[in-house]
């Protein structure tokens, strides 16, 4: 079978993008994107070409530029440039010249395919095709491996991912250069591949034929290994669905997830690996969350956007925003419990044992009078309560006025209730209902101290 019956049969079989589709194709000069040019035109298919000249090797890159809008001239198809000072956005954004370079070309070729303007052209291209090949997998696999990216970074590049496709994975470099010499094809030379600082060519240049004199068939068993991994890959997946959906249990915007079960759950590092890292947690932050299964109530693990709590027997992953990320449950054998003010100790006393003080941040609560488990929650508006000493409720919010509390400080302010009654605001005052008497028996001691 010829490449051009197997580019065809891959783009078939892979589902990559349909005859009749308009396709951008990312093309630099070099002998993989003239390939794919070639292969396009072949096939009947209907293209635009994109260069980018990122201006990092002279009058290299100028020849370059010309070369590709000359190929554009060839195929009669319309053709796009883009100039970028590429050094400039590295050191201002602290990338890498590879990254930048990468961020660069893949935010323009994102503008192409969804920009009207160039409707006057031809009709609006529907992906973004590549010229990456089944040589450029290998490496990308490697690079994966020693820098740790897990299942994900081993299965290599994918033929598809969003809009952008790889019609060339299945092909190996030497067969590229024999088509394009049967074809009598035209390309330029990049000087920059032959350096080794940059790691993929490291890896092509140096690593693989080095590793090749032990084990002769080393790129071929890498082949095996990418069809392998991408197999595991989906097993992998489906294991994963399977636990997450034993796990998972979703109320709204949050995240609930009983300890138990994912204690006895295995492999229990990659499982909690997989669900945090959606919501924007790194793989350090694995073990921090697994602490926080034997942790007091209150702890928790932070991300951008989102925390895991420890609450009671479920960790709860909620949106920072979120008010029900700020509501925590304590049981009546609760010890400690911590939160974003500080943490509250509880400890139960024989009235005859309690000496009565004069502190805001110490509740003496008559037990009798309590229903747990309590809710710690931050306070909101239409809250009231009875304030020690008076018989008569009082607005949060007006309380906070009697109190000159500043709008920061009102901010701040969390409630301790039972049963859908403030018993206490918490470093400010008790309730009056919940005032021990000379007939409490058992008291609930709350202090307010600070986290650590």
């Amino acid at each position: 079978m010829s490449l051009l019956q197997r580019f065809q049969q891959y783009i078939s079989e892979n589902h990559l993008f349909s005859s009749g589709d308009p396709l951008l194709l990312a093309v630099s000069g070099g002998i993989d994107s003239v390939v794919l040019c070639e292969l396009c035109k072949q096939a009947g298919y209907s293209f635009i070409i994109a260069h980018c000249n990122f201006k990092l090797r002279g009058a290299e890159s100028e020849r370059d530029a010309d070369f590709v809008q000359q190929l554009a001239q060839n195929y009669q198809v319309p053709f796009l440039k883009k100039e970028f000072d590429t050094a400039a956005f590295a050191e201002k954004n602290k990338l890498s010249i590879q990254e930048a370079a990468r961020e660069l070309r893949y935010s323009w070729f994102e503008e192409i395919l969804k920009s009207e303007n160039i409707s006057a052209l031809c009709p609006l291209p529907s992906a973004l095709l590549t010229a990456h090949h089944l040589d450029d997998n290998i490496e990308t696999m490697l690079m994966h491996f020693f820098r740790g990216t897990g299942i994900h970074g081993l299965r290599g590049m994918l033929p598809r991912q969003g809009h952008v496709v790889r019609p060339l994975l299945f092909a190996r470099k030497q067969e590229l250069k024999q088509f394009a010499t049967a074809n009598n094809l035209a390309w330029v030379e990049d000087s920059s591949n032959a350096l080794d600082k940059y790691s993929r060519n490291y890896f092509r240049n140096q690593l693989i034929p080095l590793v090749q004199h032990i084990y002769p068939e080393a790129e071929n068993n890498l082949v095996g290994n990418l069809r392998r991994f991408a197999d595991m890959e989906q097993l992998y997946e489906q294991a994963l669905a399977l636990h997450k959906k034993k796990l998972l249990e979703f109320k709204g915007e949050e995240v609930h997830i009983p300890i138990l079960k994912l204690q006895k759950s295995e492999p229990l590092h990659a499982i909690v690996y997989e669900i945090i890292k959606e919501v924007g947690f790194s793989a350090a932050q694995v073990e921090e969350v697994i602490k926080l299964l034997g942790s007091e109530s209150g702890r928790y693990v932070q991300s951008a956007t989102h925390r895991i709590i420890k609450n009671r027997r479920w960790l709860i992953i909620a949106p920072v925003k979120a008010e029900q990320s700020q509501t925590l449950v304590i049981d009546a054998d609760e010890e400690r419990i911590v939160f974003e003010n500080g943490a509250l100790a509880l400890t139960q006393l024989k009235s005859t044992n309690v000496q009565l003080v004069n502190d805001p941040a110490i509740a003496l609560i008559d037990k009798s009078t309590l229903q747990f488990p309590l809710l710690l929650r931050k306070w909101k508006k239409g809250d009231y309560f009875y304030p020690l000493g008076l018989k008569k409720k009082k607005k949060l919010a007006r309380f906070f006025i009697d109190q000159k509390l500043s709008m920061t400080d009102k901010e701040k302010v969390w409630v301790l209730e039972s049963n859908k009654k403030i018993l206490w605001v918490v470093g400010q005052r008790i309730d009056d209902r919940f005032k021990i008497t000379d007939s409490t028996k058992q008291v609930l001691r709350i202090q307010l101290t600070n986290n650590s």
